[in-house]
């Protein structure tokens, strides 16, 4: 990070999570069985769409407290699944906070007896698995035209995916194997992809930064439970030290 500081990379990092019972169920699902098939959940309002929201917002209240850079959370695609969105933070910081949002996450889940579990998978089946969707920013990508540095950013990522893939989990891809199946709002382990506005990517441009010519680049494959020092370090080595 010290070598690329003149570049005042950016990140911010969306936290999947799912709230468990103590047994290892998900929080609120039925125990001899299932609730109904995705898509009501994701932003979901209601006792009937979402579980947990009490949990989620105490630990939003506490990261606050501590000056923890939080910036939103989401009800998510899988019910008992949630996220919050940690910065943006510039350089290794996005490893301090987010570690430290974890650790109020855990902390918070306790006290009210249930389990956080940053697995990425933790469902097999119809069910969307959890991620830590890496959205990324250089000087030269947030000013007028940025859009071309975005570009060239996503060209070196391309030639680097099984470096990324195995930086991206704690057992070096065998861990997201599981979630990146090009089925559930992922691309394939195996592939390389880019697009504007698609889910189904390994990196995804959103559709504003397109119109607006600068902005950033989200890279959707790092898995619930990396780590995020050496996310943040394998993609500023790619896009910005072109290592």
């Amino acid at each position: 990070m010290e070598k690329a500081k003149d570049a005042h990379p950016w990140f911010g990092i969306e936290q999947e999570y799912t709230l468990l019972d103590i047994d290892g169920h998900p929080l609120g699902w039925p125990k001899n069985g299932f609730p109904g098939p995705q898509g009501p959940y994701y932003c979901g309002v209601g006792a009937d769409k979402v579980n947990g929201r009490d949990i989620v917002e105490c630990h939003y209240r506490a990261c606050l407290f501590a000056g923890i850079e939080i910036s939103g959370t989401n009800a998510e695609v899988m019910p008992a699944q949630w996220e919050y969105q940690i910065g943006p933070c510039e350089g290794i910081s996005m490893g301090d906070e987010l570690w430290a949002s974890r650790f109020m996450l855990h902390r918070t889940a306790e006290d009210f007896g249930v389990v956080a579990s940053l697995d990425p998978k933790p469902m097999e089946g119809d069910w969307n698995g959890a991620g830590a969707h890496c959205n990324f920013s250089t000087a030269e990508m947030r000013a007028e035209g940025g859009l071309k540095a975005i570009e060239d950013a996503i060209e070196r990522l391309s030639h680097h995916h099984v470096r990324h893939i195995k930086a991206y989990d704690p057992k070096e891809g065998k861990d997201n194997e599981r979630r990146l199946t090009g089925a559930h709002e992922t691309s394939s382990i195996h592939d390389f992809s880019a697009g504007v506005a698609n889910r189904g990517c390994s990196i995804r441009i959103p559709r504003n930064v397109v119109e607006d010519g600068c902005g950033y680049l989200e890279d959707r494959r790092p898995s619930s439970n990396c780590d995020p020092y050496s996310v943040t370090e394998v993609i500023v080595r790619t896009t910005v030290l072109n290592e």
